[in-house]
């Protein structure tokens, strides 16, 4: 996908919209991960050595266009302004906000609240987007797109807003399209791609575009329990997409005929409630308790799915392997965590949950080929979709 990149737009002296994706997890008025924000720093610095003045808009969540105090951005300047060491001027009036832009120098950054507070940015009302766009469009001279994590979305800020003035990706939209491509032009094999959270659902359109690519899929996850009920074992309480199952079925089917392995798990950890100190169990994959529900890939499956990725020289890994956030079901995600670092060759962590499990669980950012920042544009880049974001800084 042909995307024009900073160097070629080249703003010097001028003042920008910077669309960034600061969704960062928030609790109690805290980031618990400031990921995405240090992700974002190349461009911005860029940009400031350039004597531009910024004017960024980003997200939180899903306000679904009413202001939330959760999901302000407020601490998102602060956080930002840590990582700069400058202050970071923030207008919680989005639309309105002429005042305070007319007001930015060369080096200086203004933040707006939550765009998403704007029930426009997310309309499905083309007209509503453009109007909204319109309004954005004053405060700069330029756009760089740099929020990777949403550009699927056909939002206002995304995509419409891009189309209105000169424009260009952003470092890590760029970094992010790069990687992409390797995983889908000409990848070195063997090439393995580990698959898990809770739903089939989310992953279909993923797993059918891959089968004719790769050389393996390790399955799990939530997710498997559709897979296994597929082969008719037995799945206790375990979460199962029922209506999926054919579709499941027919996927195995072509796996088989194109020689692609697809690795399922052996063994099981299970417990009667889906809850942090519920006492843990392993059993074989086939025989899981009616009374239980699998809430993690087993010991002996964590091993030997760490074995089959560590022989692969590209690796991409989206969703955990279990209930990660509970320590009794986090050893399948962190031993395949363990083994991603270890890969000879190319290994890619999916954003989303990935990213998450892999820092919640000791792991650094360093220690990976690399970390997407975006779990949802990543899996519909892999399906083959063509991105909203993508196509307007094209």
């Amino acid at each position: 996908m042909g995307i024009k990149t900073l160097s070629r737009l080249d703003p010097q002296n001028t003042q920008v919209i910077l669309r960034c994706d600061l969704n960062v997890p928030i609790k109690d008025g805290l980031i618990t991960d400031d990921g995405r924000i240090v992700a974002s720093l190349s461009t911005i610095k860029k940009l400031l050595n350039a004597n531009c003045s910024i004017v960024i808009i980003a997200h939180l969540g899903r306000p679904k266009g009413e202001r939330k105090s959760e999901l302000s951005l407020a601490p998102v300047a602060k956080r930002l302004g840590e990582l700069l060491k400058i202050n970071i001027e923030f207008s919680s009036d989005i639309t309105g906000a002429d005042a305070k832009v007319s007001e930015l120098k060369s080096g200086q950054i203004l933040l707006l609240e939550n765009i998403r507070f704007e029930s426009a940015e997310t309309s499905k009302d083309e007209a509503e987007r453009i109007e909204l766009a319109k309004k954005l469009a004053r405060y700069g001279k330029v756009y760089v797109g740099d929020g990777f994590g949403a550009v699927h979305r056909k939002h206002s800020s995304v995509f419409e807003l891009a189309k209105m003035l000169p424009h260009a990706a952003g470092d890590l939209v760029a970094a992010e399209v790069e990687v992409l491509e390797k995983l889908t032009k000409n990848p070195s094999r063997p090439y393995g791609v580990l698959l898990g959270g809770a739903k089939v659902s989310d992953k279909i359109g993923v797993i059918s575009n891959f089968l004719d690519k790769v050389n393996i899929i390790a399955i799990g996850g939530g997710m498997v329990f559709t897979f296994l009920a597929a082969q008719g074992k037995e799945v206790g309480k375990s979460l199962v997409e029922i209506d999926l199952i054919p579709t499941v079925k027919e996927l195995l089917a072509r796996a088989e005929k194109l020689g692609v392995k697809i690795l399922l798990p052996t063994d099981i950890v299970v417990a009667p409630e889906f809850a942090e100190n519920a006492k843990p169990t392993t059993v074989t994959a086939d025989k899981i308790p009616n009374d239980q529900m699998g809430l993690d890939i087993g010991p002996e499956s964590a091993v030997n799915f760490a074995s089959e990725i560590k022989k692969c020289k590209t690796v991409f890994w989206n969703g955990p392997m279990g209930v990660f956030e509970f320590k009794n079901f986090a050893n399948g995600t962190k031993v395949v965590a363990q083994a991603l670092t270890e890969v000879d060759g190319m290994a890619v962590v999916g954003g989303g949950d990935s990213a998450a499990a892999v820092r919640k669980l000791g792991f650094a950012d360093t220690d990976f080929g690399y970390i997407s920042t975006g779990g949802g544009a990543s899996l519909e880049y892999l399906e083959g979709k063509e991105l909203p974001g993508l196509i307007a800084l094209s």
